[in-house]
C-alpha cells in the first residue's frame, strides 16, 4: 500500500512540486490584484474583472493540484477521466467566482471573510472532483480524519485570504492576502494528499479513454502560460492602477495646496493626507500630518466628535497649532470616495481675517472712520447712560460745534484738505477732555461733546472758550491755521429732561451762535427755539415751493439811455407762500443758499426765464442773477448749454449776473466757469458794482460785458455831490475799458438825467418799470412799443400797471 505523504519525497519529483508553488502564488498574486481591480471599476466592467479574477485563481487552483500529481510517480499505470478533470476546473471558477462576489458585496463587512471560505469550498471541490478523475491501477482509500483536517484547513485560511487582501491601501496587504491564498490551496492539497493510500491491484485496469499524463501535462503547460500571461495582466494593471492613483493623487494635491482653504481628508479619526494650506494653519509640514490623530490638530474631544457627526455643517472651532497658541476656523466635513475607499474631507477656513473684519465692522459702528471719534449712536448711548446715571445736583453739558465756513475750505483747497482739517480738530479738542469726556463726530463738520459732572453752564462756557481758543493755533497747513467755529451748549436738567430735547436745544444754540457773526458759542434760551423753527419751516418749504407752484418770475425793464429804447429785462425771483403770503428774497435766497437748495432753485429760474425771452418776437435780452454755489458748481456751464438747446434762446441774447462775491473765494476756478459760460456767446455782467473788493482787478481778469452800478450809489446822486463823485468815476471807468454800463435803481427823473448828462449806457428801476408778471409787458416783448417807456424831465408815463 502506497501512502502518498510517506513518499513525498521519493515518489515526488520536488522540480514539479516547486513549479506548482510558483503557479499557485502567480494565480494568488494575480487573483487578488484582479479582484481589487474588480473592486475599483464601475458598471459592467466589475463584473467582466471579476470574472477574469475568478478564471486566475481557478486555473491557479486547478493547475496547482495537476502539477503536483504530475510529479507524482507511483510506478503503476495510471491516467485522468477527461470529463472529471475538466468539471473540476469549471468547479473551482465558479465557486471562486461566487466567493469574490461575496466579498464585495457593498456595505457587508463579513462579506469578505464569507467569501474566502467559499473560495476555500472551490478549492476542496477542486481537488476531489480532480483525485476523483485520478484512474490508477489499484484501490484509492481516504483517510477521513485528514479529509476533514484539509477542507477546515483550507476553509480557515482562504476565510482571511480576502478580507486580508482587500485591506487597505498598501502592497502589504496585497501579499498577505496572495500568501494566505496561495497557503489556502496548498494546504488544502497537501493535507488532501496525505489522506490518500493506494493498493495496488493489477486487476484494475486504467480506462483507455482516460487522458495519459503526457497530454495532461500539455494542458496543464498551456493553463499556466496562460496563468503566469493573468500573472503579467495583473502586475500590468497593478502598475496601471499605482500610476493612475499616483497621477490623480498628485492631481488632487495639486488641486488641493491651490486651494486658500485648509483640506484634510481622513479615515475616520486619522489623518490620510492634507494641503500646504492646512499644513500651514497646523504649524507642521504635510508628512508630520499624514497618519496623525486627528486629536492633535483638535484637542477638545467634544467639538471633534461634533464635526466628526456633522455633516455639510459650518462648525466653529479651535486649531491647535504646534507652537501651542490655538486659531479659530470654520470646519465642514463631507463624505468622499478617496482611492476607491469611503473617506471624509474636511475643508478648513482661516477664520482670523473675518474675527479682524467683524470687530473692525463693529468699531465703525460706533466710531468714525476718517477722525476715530465716536459717531452719533455712540454718542447718543454716551448721553442717555449719563442721564440714567446722575445722582444729586449733578448736571450735564452737551456742546455742539459746527466748523465756520468748512465748505469754503473744500471748495480752494479740495476735499483732502477738509478731510485735514476734521482731524485736526478731533485732534486738538480731543487734547482738551478730560477723563469721562467725550467729542464725537455727527457727521460732516458737525461734532459735539459730552462734559458729566459739570457743576453748572459757567464750567461749559469756560470749556467752550478753550475750545475756540485750542483752534485759533497756527497749524502747519493753510487750511489747518486759524480754524474757527461755532458752539451751541444745553445743560441737563435746566434746559431739556431727554437726551433728544437736549441735543436739539444744543443745535439751537449753535444756529444762534453761527447767525451772531460765527466763530464764538451761545448758551441754549429758550425764546432760541422760536426763530430756528421758523427758519427750518422756511428751509424745508423752500425745498418743495417750486413743486408746488409757489415760485414765480417778475420781470423789471431796462433801458438803453442814448435811444431811449426798452434794451432787455431782468427776471427776479419771487415766492408766495401757501400760507405765510410773499416771502422777502432777501429772508428765502440766504435760506437756499446754506442749505444748498439754490442749485435747483437757480436752475428752474434760468430755464423758466430763457423759455419766455424765446417766444418775444423782439431780441430783447434776459437778465439773470446766478448764485456763487451755481458759479463753482462743476457743471453748471453745461447746464446753461443745455437749458440754451432745450429752450431755442439765441446765446447772445441770455446774461448772466454775478457779484464781485462771487469771485473772491476761488479766483481761478470761477475764471475758468465764466471763460466756458463765454464761449457758448452768453454775456456776463458784474452786479452791484463797487460794494464788493477788488473790483478793478476783478474787471480786468474776468470776461464782462456789462457794469451794473449798485442801487445805493445812484440814491440822491443829483444831490448829492460824493454819490456823483463815485458814478462819474465808475461811468468813466467803464468808459476807459470798453464796457457798457447800467445803473440800478434810478427812481426819480433828477437821477436820470445826471445819469445821461454822465453818458451812461442803461437804466433800471422804478421810473423805468417796476418788477411785474410778464403779461404786463406784452406791448414791449410782442409789439416792440417804446413809447410806454418814454420819460423825460417832467413827464412820466408808465403802461405796466
Amino acid at each position: 500500500m502506497l501512502k502518498i505523504y510517506n513518499c513525498i519525497a521519493t515518489a515526488h519529483d520536488l522540480k514539479l512540486v516547486a513549479l506548482a508553488a510558483i503557479v499557485c502564488s502567480l494565480s494568488s498574486f494575480a487573483a487578488i490584484r484582479l479582484l481589487r481591480h474588480a473592486r475599483a471599476a464601475r458598471g459592467q466592467m466589475r463584473h467582466i474583472w471579476l470574472v477574469v479574477a475568478a478564471v486566475a485563481i481557478g486555473f491557479g487552483i486547478w493547475a496547482t493540484h495537476f502539477i503536483a500529481m504530475l510529479a507524482f510517480s507511483p510506478g503503476i499505470p495510471s491516467g485522468y477521466n477527461i470529463g472529471l478533470t475538466f468539471l473540476s476546473l469549471i468547479a473551482a471558477i465558479l465557486l471562486t467566482a461566487a466567493g469574490f462576489a461575496i466579498s464585495m458585496i457593498p456595505g457587508w463587512r463579513a462579506g469578505p471573510w464569507i467569501g474566502g471560505a467559499v473560495v476555500a469550498g472551490g478549492i476542496a471541490a477542486m481537488h476531489y472532483i480532480g483525485m476523483a478523475a485520478f484512474e490508477i491501477a489499484g484501490v484509492i482509500l481516504w483517510d477521513p480524519t485528514l479529509v476533514a483536517a484539509s477542507i477546515i484547513v483550507g476553509a480557515v485560511v482562504g476565510a482571511a485570504a480576502l478580507p486580508a487582501g482587500l485591506h487597505g491601501e498598501t502592497e502589504k496587504w496585497k501579499a498577505i492576502g496572495a500568501v494566505l491564498l496561495t497557503l489556502a490551496i496548498c494546504s488544502h492539497h497537501f493535507t488532501a494528499m496525505a489522506a490518500v493510500s493506494i493498493i495496488p491491484d493489477s486487476t484494475i485496469h486504467v480506462s483507455l479513454a482516460a487522458l495519459p499524463t503526457t497530454l495532461l501535462a500539455i494542458v496543464v503547460g498551456v493553463v499556466s502560460l496562460a496563468i503566469i500571461l493573468l500573472a503579467l495582466t495583473a502586475i500590468a494593471l497593478d502598475i496601471r492602477e499605482k500610476r493612475r492613483t499616483e497621477l490623480e493623487t498628485d492631481r488632487m494635491h495639486g488641486l488641493a495646496n491651490a486651494a486658500i482653504e485648509g483640506l484634510v481628508v481622513c479615515n475616520g479619526d486619522t489623518v490620510v493626507t492634507v494641503n500646504d494650506s492646512f499644513a500651514h494653519l497646523a504649524g507642521a509640514q504635510p508628512a508630520e500630518l499624514t497618519g496623525a490623530a486627528l486629536e492633535s490638530c483638535l484637542p477638545d474631544n467634544a467639538s471633534r466628535t461634533r464635526l466628526l457627526t456633522s455633516s455639510n455643517q459650518p462648525i466653529e472651532l479651535a486649531l491647535h497649532h504646534r507652537d501651542g497658541s490655538t486659531i479659530p476656523v470654520e470646519m465642514i466635513r463631507r463624505p468622499i470616495d478617496y482611492a476607491g475607499q469611503p473617506h471624509h474631507v474636511i475643508a478648513v477656513r482661516d477664520l482670523r481675517a473675518r474675527r479682524k473684519s467683524e470687530q473692525h465692522i463693529r468699531y465703525l459702528a460706533h466710531h468714525d472712520a476718517l477722525t476715530s471719534l465716536p459717531n452719533r449712536n455712540r454718542f447718543n448711548s454716551a448721553i442717555a447712560r449719563e442721564i440714567e446715571a446722575l445722582a444729586g445736583n449733578s448736571k450735564l453739558a452737551v456742546l455742539c460745534l459746527d466748523l465756520d465756513r468748512f465748505k469754503e475750505i473744500n471748495d480752494l483747497f479740495g476735499h483732502a484738505a477738509g478731510d485735514k482739517v476734521l482731524q485736526t480738530v478731533a485732534t486738538r479738542i480731543s487734547a482738551l477732555l478730560d477723563e469721562g469726556q467725550i467729542m464725537a463726530r455727527l457727521g460732516g463738520d458737525e461734532f459735539a461733546i459730552l462734559l458729566p459732572g459739570v457743576p453748572d453752564v459757567n464750567a461749559a462756557r469756560r470749556f467752550a472758550d478753550r475750545v475756540l481758543g485750542a483752534l485759533r493755533v497756527q497749524g502747519d497747513t493753510p487750511e489747518t491755521d486759524s480754524i474757527s467755529c461755532s458752539v451751541g451748549i444745553a445743560m441737563y436738567p435746566d434746559d431739556a429732561d431727554d437726551r433728544e430735547t437736549l441735543l436739539t436745544h444744543a443745535d439751537t444754540a449753535l444756529y444762534r451762535a453761527k447767525t451772531d457773526g460765527r466763530n464764538t458759542y451761545r448758551v441754549f434760551e429758550a425764546k432760541m427755539g422760536a426763530a430756528v423753527r421758523e427758519r427750518r419751516l422756511i428751509e424745508h418749504d423752500l425745498r418743495h415751493a417750486i413743486a408746488r407752484g409757489e415760485m414765480r418770475l417778475v420781470y423789471q425793464p431796462q433801458k438803453d439811455l442814448k435811444t431811449g429804447d426798452v434794451s432787455g429785462f431782468e427776471a427776479l425771483l419771487r415766492w408766495k407762500h401757501a400760507t405765510r403770503g410773499d416771502i422777502s428774497p432777501t429772508i428765502f435766497i440766504p435760506i437756499a443758499e446754506e442749505a444748498g437748495a439754490i442749485l435747483n432753485i437757480g436752475e428752474w429760474v434760468l430755464r423758466t426765464a430763457c423759455q419766455e425771452a424765446a417766444t418775444w418776437p423782439q431780441p430783447l435780452t434776459i437778465a439773470v442773477n446766478v448764485s456763487t454755489l451755481q458759479i463753482y458748481d462743476a457743471s453748471f456751464a453745461q447746464t446753461v448749454h443745455g437749458i440754451l438747446l432745450e429752450t431755442g434762446l439765441p446765446p447772445s441774447r441770455l446774461e448772466l449776473e454775478i457779484t464781485e462775491t462771487a469771485l473772491v473765494r476761488d479766483l481761478n476756478r470761477a475764471l475758468a466757469t465764466l471763460r466756458q459760460i463765454k464761449a457758448l456767446g452768453v454775456r456776463i455782467a458784474m452786479d452791484d458794482f463797487g460794494t464788493g473788493y477788488s473790483s478793478l482787478s476783478n474787471l480786468r481778469a474776468f470776461p464782462f460785458d456789462k457794469i451794473k452800478i449798485d442801487g445805493s450809489f445812484i440814491k440822491s446822486v443829483d444831490s448829492n455831490e460824493q454819490a456823483a463823485a463815485i458814478v462819474r468815476t465808475v461811468l468813466g471807468l467803464g468808459r476807459g475799458l470798453g464796457l457798457p454800463v447800467l445803473a440800478e435803481g434810478v427812481e426819480t427823473p433828477g437821477e436820470m438825467q445826471f445819469l445821461r448828462e454822465q453818458d451812461c449806457d442803461e437804466i433800471q428801476g422804478y421810473l423805468i418799470g417796476r418788477p411785474a408778471a410778464i403779461e404786463k409787458f406784452r406791448d414791449l416783448t410782442h409789439d416792440g412799443d417804446w413809447s410806454a417807456l418814454d420819460v423825460d424831465d417832467t413827464v412820466i408815463e408808465m403802461k405796466i400797471a
